[in-house]
């Protein structure tokens, strides 16, 4: 394995070295893509608002799509005429014409077992990188199942789970292992003062539901397998200042479809508080309130990564505030990250590099794609317009088990 990290060309330079039987039409297209245009796809919902906002913080330019263009038009208008193209899922044409001249698409249009495939297809037609922020575990899989070898024979890439349910575990647990691919124990233990779910966030629940069978998913014996009967619980020692929690086992996230596509890793556990649980499973909750002028809610989380190999056992911690909020600069940092041609290959994903392209294609996890330890610290540096509030560490870089 080849762990020195090779960097990609810049997405522009790297359309230069097409390979002969492209078109020089085509050519000429995406050299003129402008290079910081970025379609939202759902950009009026919770997450799109944030992730609408990154973009323009970064003074970038987002192009605003979705079903819905009253309520497009709305957020227009409150950013001082943002441009409008309303598309449909099921509108392959109108999908083609909202991604003309964009440098990339992040969907954050729940539930993604209806959205992801239809824009991911568009962004194949387009020839232009694919990110979205799905929580649903089936989606994310589906995405992997779908498109991977689609994606590396075109050279394009497609980044599933952008966001805080995904990438920030795969990152963490990226970062804790290092230059290691390979671990016997990898749990993600999430602590949040409450968690109050959107709208999208209980549809995308009742598709994952209604897809189980009432049945879970958990990653052991090296593969996905369904469990049934009551979840299990148990006390769950978080670092300061949250400390002992009841938590509720096998609460199976995206990461754990993400993680064992780059690490060789035979049982993965997720952990979540118990209060977090209930508050996401009664029809009581509200759902979250701004308290600042960003939009943010005063929910708080904890996420900690272990990993266990060799007798040996790593931890990484991240903190921070709105697990909506929060994926927005997870997934605009993506999209930064490939645009810049700041990717990795460093063997990781077999195959990532596809023989004569410039470029790194396929459905590609966070931990494989980016230096997860740059990666989280870019999230962490507000002299560089970091997300306020995170930060991460590795509180045990190497000890027993």
């Amino acid at each position: 394995m080849n762990d020195t990290p090779v960097r990609h060309l810049p997405a522009d330079t790297a359309d230069t070295a097409d390979t002969a039987d492209t078109a020089d039409t085509d050519r000429t297209d995406r050299s003129h893509r402008p290079a910081r245009t970025v379609l939202v796809y759902g950009a009026y919902g919770h997450t799109g608002r944030f992730v609408v906002a990154e973009l323009l913080r970064r003074a970038w330019t987002p192009v605003l799509s979705g079903r819905d263009a009253a309520r497009l038009r709305t957020l227009s208008e409150e950013h001082g005429g943002l441009d409008v193209r309303p598309a449909a899922v099921d509108d392959a044409a109108a999908l083609d014409r909202a991604l003309a001249g964009a440098a990339a698409v992040i969907n954050c249009a729940g539930p993604f077992a209806s959205t992801a495939a239809p824009v991911i297809e568009a962004a194949l037609r387009a020839g232009v990188p694919y990110v979205d922020v799905a929580a649903e575990l089936e989606a994310v899989a589906d995405t992997f199942a779908r498109f991977d070898d689609r994606a590396r024979e075109a050279g394009a890439l497609i980044v599933p789970a952008m966001a805080f349910y995904g990438g920030l575990g795969d990152l963490l647990v990226s970062a804790a292992l290092g230059d290691r691919r390979e671990a016997d124990e990898v749990v993600t233990a999430y602590a949040l003062s409450s968690w109050r779910p959107t709208a999208g966030t209980r549809a995308a629940g009742r598709v994952s539901r209604e897809r189980r069978n009432g049945r879970r998913r958990l990653h052991t014996n090296g593969s996905l397998e369904y469990r049934t009967g009551e979840p299990p619980l148990s006390r769950w020692s978080f670092p300061a200042p949250v400390g002992d929690r009841d938590v509720v086992g096998e609460f199976t996230m995206a990461d754990s479809v993400t993680v064992p596509r780059h690490v060789d890793v035979p049982e993965m556990r997720t952990v979540m508080s118990a209060a977090a649980v209930e508050d996401l499973t009664s029809p009581d909750t509200a759902p979250p309130a701004a308290v600042d002028e960003r939009g943010r809610s005063d929910q708080t989380f904890l996420v900690e990564a272990v990993v266990r190999f060799d007798g040996r056992e790593r931890r990484a911690v991240a903190r921070g505030r709105d697990i909506y909020a929060i994926s927005a600069p997870l997934a605009v940092e993506a999209v930064a990250r490939i645009l810049d041609g700041r990717t990795l290959d460093n063997g990781s994903v077999e195959g990532l590099r596809v023989e004569g392209r410039p470029g790194p294609g396929g459905v590609v996890p966070a931990g494989a794609l980016f230096d997860a330890a740059d990666f989280l610290s870019a999230l962490t540096d507000r002299a560089s317009g970091g997300a306020e509030g995170f930060g991460w560490s590795l509180t045990a870089p190497d000890r027993p088990s």
